[in-house]
């Protein structure tokens, strides 16, 4: 029997009442529609996004490449370079690209290493540098931010265009309480203002 009156607690803008107003019922579906899409949405939204995450993941490991290059001039030491960035910093280097020809270019090494050392860089597939693709750990890990923040972020959305549409829900209820208490309210009698 309490389970009963729970369903009936929590139904009670769908009963028949002659005292729900069409905006209780209107109320009620935005709440469901919210509520609906904030769970599946939100949880298809994640689930998208984090799988285009590690496709996109894949793909990198898949066409990036690492190759042996040689430092053209020397790394300053970590934290005194104008580029750098913690212990890495930007330097010079020379390549070859898949096609046989020779590169320079900047990437971010090591810290204090002296011209002419060996280095490893990573290049795309037409022998451009690029940074280095995220090992399958770490692509998880971000594609799984990603995914969690895609569904947080459709889950605000929607709660935010829920609660607009009950602001103005009640709003509508306010001003017609209003017009009924101008009818009704000379009808109670004397006033003492």
């Amino acid at each position: 029997m309490a389970g009963s009156r729970r369903g009936k607690k929590l139904l009670w803008r769908w009963r028949s009442n002659p005292l729900r107003r069409h905006e209780d019922v209107l109320e009620a579906w935005v709440v469901l529609a919210v509520w609906t899409v904030m769970v599946i949405g939100g949880s298809l939204a994640g689930f998208l996004t984090s799988r285009a995450a590690q496709e996109v993941f894949a793909d990198q490991r898949a066409e990036r490449r690492s190759v042996p290059a040689v430092l053209l001039s020397g790394a300053p030491e970590p934290g005194s370079g104008p580029y750098s960035t913690g212990d890495r910093t930007s330097t010079e280097v020379r390549w070859t690209a898949p096609d046989g020809t020779p590169r320079t270019g900047r990437t971010l090494v090591e810290g204090g290493r002296k011209a002419g050392t060996r280095v490893t860089v990573w290049t795309d597939a037409s022998g451009a540098l690029t940074s280095e693709p995220p090992t399958p750990n770490e692509a998880a890990i971000e594609a799984g931010s990603l995914g969690t923040a895609a569904a947080l972020a459709l889950s605000g959305l929607t709660y935010g265009v829920g609660r607009a549409g009950r602001w103005w829900l009640d709003r509508r209820r306010v001003e017609q309480w209003g017009r009924e208490w101008t009818l009704v309210g000379p009808q109670w009698g004397h006033r003492t203002s």
